[in-house]
């Protein structure tokens, strides 16, 4: 999919002053083009999947960092690869870095703003039916949706619960709403 260049520059902008339309704009233009690349090198579909989340919260919490002299698109491959090297890593020396309160505790890019389309799509359902379609998302995206919407959990509070940066929960709760809106939509 091409994108027009001046639309993309403006979207970046707005990311990196904080824009959460803008942020779910980069990750729904973004989200097949890394998440495909992972799927390649993986061969396997939930580990393409955490780390394009990876990449994506990394992304996000770097936005300012991004040199518009460079492509968007290959900055994000460049995270996503790096994200995957990191990953083997950790497998491979099998030692877990815990992410300091410092880490933890700085900016979070993606703000709480107001309720977005697929939060209005989300919220008009009747309950028996938003239940049957939130089982047809995948586990980790049921509970993400299952801890924010019906346990009303902030997004510290369902970091600390899954054990992941908050960052990590933002994308997925991004994915996780984009999925569960389409669903909601073809029903």
């Amino acid at each position: 999919m091409e994108i027009d260049s001046k639309i993309l520059e403006n979207q970046i902008s707005k990311a990196k002053s904080g824009n959460q339309a803008a942020f779910r704009f980069l990750l729904d233009t973004f989200w097949s083009a890394v998440y495909n690349f992972q799927l390649k090198r993986t061969k396997n579909e939930n580990e393409s999947e955490d780390i394009t989340i990876q990449t994506f919260s990394k992304a996000f919490d770097k936005i300012a960092t991004f040199d518009e002299n460079y492509i968007f698109k290959t900055w994000l491959i460049a995270i996503s690869k790096n994200v995957h090297i990191d990953n083997l890593r950790k497998q491979n020396s099998s030692l877990f870095i815990k992410i300091t309160k410092e880490q933890d505790e700085r900016v979070h890019l993606i703000a709480d703003e107001n309720p977005t389309p697929e939060d209005t799509v989300i919220g008009e359902q009747n309950l028996a039916k938003l239940l049957r379609d939130i089982k047809k998302l995948k586990p980790k995206y049921q509970e993400v949706i299952q801890l924010r919407y019906f346990q009303e959990m902030s997004y510290r509070e369902i970091s600390e619960q899954l054990q992941e940066p908050i960052s990590n929960v933002k994308v997925k709760l991004l994915r996780a709403k984009k999925l569960l809106a389409e669903i909601i939509k073809k029903s």
